[in-house]
């Protein structure tokens, strides 16, 4: 039995949800900043970061890793270089919110000018700038996995509050037409 450890807030932990909606599997939602299950992650996976995976005795963390690792399994779609670059380019956004919301969520100025700041800013306003690009240039018209990530990103960032996506409106009208799946609406992080 394949088992998903996660949260129902994680833009990393949602993709792989969506991408399995119609796949037999176990989803397990922890709250994996303190407590009981902040322990069984850390005694699972060293990373101490979801989302994993358990089938088989095996574990596997990452979910670009978890991606392949199932993708290969199901056989269901093969990237191109050109796809896994997109995905390069989704998670380095998300990774750099993720930093962005753990300052805040410390109590820390994320106002100030320091360095890592700038430059995550500065990453961000980058890669959403190139992934609208890509939008209004059709590259992500095909529900496949990286449509599924950076739909998982653009809500995520909405949800939270990250971002003004003002003058994105690619991004936007792409999220507006993919926001009614069944997929995505059974995975809501609001709900």
């Amino acid at each position: 039995m394949l088992t998903l450890y996660g949260s129902t807030t994680s833009p990393f932990v949602r993709r792989l949800r969506i991408w399995l909606a119609n796949t037999e599997h176990e989803f397990v939602n922890l709250q994996i900043f303190e407590g009981p299950d902040r322990a069984k992650l850390a005694q699972e996976n060293p990373t101490l970061k979801i989302p994993m995976i358990k089938q088989d005795g095996q574990v596997i963390y990452d979910s670009r890793v978890i991606f392949r690792f199932l993708n290969e399994q199901y056989q269901r779609e093969q990237l191109s270089w050109q796809q896994e670059n997109f995905l390069t380019l989704i998670d380095s956004a998300n990774d750099s919110f993720v930093e962005l919301l753990m300052l805040q969520r410390s109590g820390m100025d994320g106002d100030k000018d320091a360095l890592f700041l700038r430059l995550q800013r500065e990453r961000v306003d980058t890669i959403l700038d190139h992934l609208n690009t890509l939008v209004e240039q059709g590259e992500f018209d095909q529900w496949h996995y990286p449509a599924i990530c950076l739909y998982c990103l653009i809500d995520w960032v909405e949800f939270r509050q990250l971002h003004d996506l003002t003058g994105l409106d690619a991004l936007k009208e792409f999220r507006t037409r993919h926001r009614d799946r069944i997929e995505v609406t059974s995975t809501d992080p609001r709900s």
